[in-house]
């Protein structure tokens, strides 16, 4: 038995992950104003806490795997540098270990969804996919062969900043044109509210009520009856998400692109237009090496299972 950390800036969650279920959901709130000894000891006792809410001892857990926001180094456990907890080169797994007594490891948490993803939630039938979070940027983990791929010193599959448009959109992280710049929920607000002000007669206004209030759903709430700026909106994000993708298939040809993040709880809405936009334009045609566009299926468990699933395979 292992347990499960989804660490966060507001809270963290835990699970034990016993065979494929997830028992003793717990949680606890979690802040940058505490040191990150505060927060390795909140933690330690969280993982407690989640093994007598599943009916079990801290006896019967074997290891503990964190997924934590951040540039995260898996092999020493360390987080190297969260922007919004200010935390540079944090030994968490040594300081969690130092509470419990348990085998620690932690991982970045996109890569830590990814993994559970893979395996037990969409990436399931496959040995190689890529998982893309859409929120206020865009996260990303890859399996291959089974396996996770994080890089040299874990420093890798950061997909939301590969270039899409030479010069285009300032990013945060100091390159023009990222990806997440063009693709993730964040842009596809910032497209909305574009068209809503060039458009005052748009049946977004109808659903946003007023331009602070637009969010993702907006534009595909409006687009299902057929307003034509929705669709316009729509047409725009799925062609930027859709290069995304292309270089993401075109570089690692995995066998399922998993999207997750809340945009994709539109489902066959987002899947279908993104399907016709890929398959025409890739290199190498699907009848030789087909890719799968799916939605995550885990939900906010996908990183609970992911993180469990890591400290057990390198137990």
């Amino acid at each position: 038995m292992v347990i499960g950390i989804d660490l966060g800036g507001m809270s963290a969650k835990a699970a034990l992950l016993s065979g494929t279920k997830l028992e003793g959901k717990s949680r606890v709130e979690t802040s940058a104003a505490v040191s990150a000894e505060q927060t390795a000891l909140a933690l330690s006792q969280l993982a407690v806490q989640t093994a007598e809410k599943a009916g079990k001892s801290m006896n019967d857990v074997q290891a503990i795997g964190i997924g934590s926001p951040g540039v995260v180094d898996s092999a020493n456990g360390t987080v190297v540098s969260w922007t919004n907890f200010h935390w540079k080169n944090i030994a968490l797994a040594a300081l969690v270990e130092k509470y419990t007594g348990k085998r620690t490891f932690v991982l970045n948490d996109a890569n830590a969804a990814a993994l559970g993803e893979a395996k037990f939630g969409a990436g399931m039938e496959y040995s190689d996919s890529v998982l893309i979070t859409l929120g206020t940027g865009i996260g990303s983990g890859i399996i291959l062969g089974g396996k996770l791929f994080e890089g040299f010193r874990s420093a890798g599959a950061e997909l939301g900043h590969t270039v899409i448009c030479m010069n285009g959109e300032q990013c945060t992280c100091g390159r023009k044109g990222c990806f997440e710049r063009y693709a993730s929920a964040s842009a596809l607000i910032r497209l909305t509210r574009e068209e809503m002000r060039v458009d005052r007669s748009s049946k977004m206004w109808r659903f946003a009520h007023s331009f602070d209030e637009a969010d993702g759903r907006t534009a595909f709430l409006a687009a299902k009856e057929g307003d034509p700026a929705a669709l316009k909106v729509l047409d725009e994000y799925i062609a930027y998400l859709g290069e995304g993708v292309l270089n993401i298939i075109n570089t690692f040809r995995p066998q399922a692109i998993i999207l997750g993040g809340g945009i994709s709880a539109e489902g066959e809405t987002l899947l279908e237009p993104l399907r016709r936009y890929v398959r025409p334009r890739l290199f190498v045609s699907e009848d030789y090496a087909p890719v799968a566009l799916l939605c995550a299926s885990l939900g906010n468990d996908a990183g609970l299972y992911g993180a469990a699933q890591y400290a057990f395979e390198r137990l």
